[in-house]
C-alpha cells in the first residue's frame, strides 16, 4: 500500500497547480523573470507551466509519485535562477512590498525541494 502524500508535498502541488495555470494563463506575468541568457522566453514560460501541472499531477498518482516528485525537485532547481533574478530586480525599486515577496520566494524554495524529494520517496 502506498502511503498518503505528506503536507509538505500536497503544498507543493497546490503550488506547481497554481503556478503552472498562471504560466499557462497569463505567461506575460513570468516573462520579466527570465534571465537574459535564456532564450524563448514565452516558450520557456509556457513549457515551465506545463512541466508544472504534469509534476503536480503525477505527485497526486501513487504509480508516479517517485518520479514525479524528482522531476518536481528538479523544476525547482531549475526556476531558481528566476527567483534571484526577480530579487535581484525587485532590490532596485522602492517597492517594499515586491522586495519582501522576492526575497521570501529564494529561502522558500528549500522546503519546497524537501517537500517534492519527500514525496518521491
Amino acid at each position: 500500500m502506498t502511503a498518503p502524500l505528506r503536507r509538505d508535498a500536497k503544498i507543493v502541488v497546490g503550488a506547481f497547480l497554481v503556478s503552472g495555470t498562471v504560466h499557462l494563463v497569463k505567461p506575460e506575468v513570468f516573462e520579466p523573470l527570465m534571465p537574459s541568457w535564456v532564450p524563448a522566453h514565452r516558450e520557456v514560460v509556457l513549457g515551465s507551466g506545463v512541466a508544472e501541472i504534469v509534476c503536480a499531477l503525477g505527485m497526486l498518482v501513487p504509480r508516479t509519485r517517485r518520479i514525479a516528485g524528482l522531476a518536481s525537485a528538479a523544476l525547482l532547481v531549475g526556476v531558481y535562477p528566476g527567483n534571484v533574478k526577480m530579487a535581484v530586480d525587485a532590490s532596485k525599486t522602492r517597492n517594499t512590498p515586491f522586495k519582501v515577496a522576492a526575497f521570501a520566494r529564494l529561502p522558500l524554495q528549500v522546503p519546497m525541494i524537501r517537500g517534492a524529494l519527500r514525496a518521491g520517496r
